[in-house]
């Protein structure tokens, strides 16, 4: 291989890297984990107004539980 090839080969490696780590330090982001989070707890938390209210009870405590270890708070 020449010395060209062999140059544009760690080109491309080295952005490639740097287009990684710029992904998951977005990706991981307090704000957007907590995006992702809230998205989370809405789709458990939705249920038709016709629910009992110990299956809401329920249903509020199982989305609650998923939203703190979505976050990554522990539970006591």
């Amino acid at each position: 291989m020449n010395r060209f090839t062999i140059i544009k080969i760690i080109m491309i490696f080295a952005s490639l890297s740097c287009l990684g780590v710029i992904f998951f330090r977005n990706y991981n982001s307090p704000e957007n984990t907590q995006k992702r989070c809230l998205l989370k707890f809405e789709k458990d938390f939705k249920m038709s107004l016709e629910t009992p209210r110990e299956e809401w009870v329920s249903i509020l405590d199982f989305a609650d539980n998923n939203y703190l270890k979505c976050m990554g708070i522990p539970r006591y």
